[in-house]
């Protein structure tokens, strides 16, 4: 009976959601048109898409990112594309003198701000935690603080159009996996914190809107580079995400889930069977998308890949030119050894003899900017 419950009862709660949100207002783009947006993290992938269809429903977008050139580039193509206002800020979310200026240029510039859409994240290594207090601080400044600083500046002008706040998470924000601890504290923070000021505003009757939105393996640049050739899924289009994170904030959603099968299927096993994911967590395999590609031709042993200690990047960027003839017609190995590079972590943390992640992990993950820094204490903003 406990097992049938345990079957039963996730299933009843899909078909409730699914009618639930099938039964909401229809998305239409000329609720855009004319609405004033931000969007950060904003140069490249999810956010640039992001911008580009903001852009053709006729928005004020208002872009920031690190790279003031890229930025500049995404703001000549919206106004291409016909927005009715497109502007920039450049700056590292880090600095939170950043945050107050996109404000203050919506405020001076927009007269307000409709839609604040939260989208970057800072660089991490993919990795045995290894105790380093700082790296989490700077991580918590860019992925946590700066949303916090944003949120908190932006709020008076979204209590004056009744406007939305739009959460850039993923599944490291809803289940805890190996390798990610830092990356994954982050996300959990913007989880709790953002939940629980849904619940206040409900309480004080803010009429602004808080949806986070929980992604899968998108096919950005930086995670196709990383990890094509290792995860079993195929991910899903980065253009058919942004659009989907855009429309669950004009409708006011709550929670986006994207792919929903990818993300939702996990928390259920959360919910319900949390050692039996655990344990999916830790070997990895076909059910949670990563594992071997085909083979290639009879007989050829898959070439196993090495990374940096720093991160995946290196794990899943093939072969050196030296080996790049002999490797390339073989698929690489699901797992990456750090045996040289990890000997003072296995010691100070007592991590097993041979470490072997699986190499498609962070993917299941579904960063929003799923590329891994190739150095293990990254000092910058990704995006």
């Amino acid at each position: 009976m406990g097992l049938l419950q345990k079957i039963l009862i996730p299933v009843l709660g899909l078909v409730l959601a699914f009618c639930f949100y099938s039964s909401r207002e229809n998305f239409k783009p000329e609720m855009l048109k004319g609405k004033r947006v931000i969007v950060t993290g904003a140069s490249t992938g999810i956010g640039e898409q992001m911008a580009y269809h903001l852009a053709r429903m006729g928005a004020h977008v208002l872009v920031t990112a690190r790279t003031e050139a890229k930025l500049q580039q995404v703001v000549e193509r919206c106004r291409a594309l016909g927005a009715s206002s497109a502007r920039l800020v450049s700056g590292s979310m880090e600095d939170m003198a950043t945050t107050r200026q996109l404000v203050e240029v919506a405020e001076a510039e927009l007269g307000g701000l409709d839609m604040l859409i939260l989208n970057h994240v800072g660089k991490s290594y993919f990795n045995y935690f290894d105790g380093d207090v700082g790296h989490v601080q700077k991580l918590l400044d860019i992925n946590f603080l700066s949303y916090v600083a944003m949120t908190v500046s932006a709020l008076p002008m979204l209590k004056r159009s009744g406007g939305s706040i739009v959460v850039v998470s993923s599944m490291a924000g809803k289940v805890g996996f190996p390798f990610t601890v830092p990356y994954s504290a982050t996300k959990f923070a913007l989880d709790g914190f953002f939940s629980s000021l849904r619940q206040e505003f409900s309480i004080q009757s803010v009429n602004v809107s808080i949806t986070l939105c929980i992604l899968g393996f998108i096919d950005t640049e930086n995670a196709m580079r990383a990890a094509a050739d290792v995860l079993l899924m195929s991910p899903a289009p980065k253009e058919e995400c942004a659009l989907e994170i855009i429309k669950g904030g004009t409708l006011r959603q709550r929670e986006v889930y994207y792919r929903y099968a990818s993300t939702k299927l996990p928390l259920l096993l959360r919910d319900w069977a949390a050692e039996l994911l655990d344990l999916l967590g830790r070997q990895g395999g076909p059910f949670l998308g990563w594992g071997r590609r085909a083979a290639g031709p009879a007989g050829a042993a898959a070439v196993p890949t090495r990374a940096a200690a720093g991160g995946l990047k290196d794990a899943t960027a093939g072969p050196t030119a030296a080996s790049a003839g002999r490797s390339r017609a073989c698929s690489p190995s699901p797992s990456v050894s750090f045996n040289n590079r990890l000997a003072p972590e296995r010691s100070r943390l007592g991590s097993p003899a041979e470490l072997r992640i699986p190499a498609g992990a962070p993917f299941l993950l579904g960063s929003s900017r799923p590329g891994w820094s190739p150095s293990p204490k990254p000092g910058e903003s990704s995006n």
